[in-house]
């Protein structure tokens, strides 16, 4: 049988992903979002915007990782800065 090898980097994504989806609910219940339009074509919650944010930044690191050279530290750069801006403004 095989098991799936849990590296430090990986528990830190998986408790990063889990804080952030903890504080987002608990951001919720004390203050309902309520329906926006930004620069995305739809009118969008907080949640709906980080589950963009969150697939996007996806996106961004399987692109950086299969198409370009780039360090992933830059892709992860990148990822963050385009997660706070669309959280933003979005």
């Amino acid at each position: 049988m095989s098991w799936m090898v849990w590296t430090v980097p990986t528990a830190i994504f998986f408790s990063s992903i889990a804080a952030i989806l903890t504080g987002m609910t608990a951001w919720e219940v004390v203050s309902p979002s309520v329906e926006r339009k930004g620069f995305l074509p739809i009118a969008t919650t907080r949640g709906d915007r980080l589950f963009i944010g969150l697939l996007s930044a996806a996106y961004i690191h399987l692109l950086a990782v299969g198409f370009t050279d780039i360090s992933i530290w830059l892709a992860l750069a990148v990822s963050v800065l385009w997660m706070l801006i669309l959280m933003r403004w979005g």
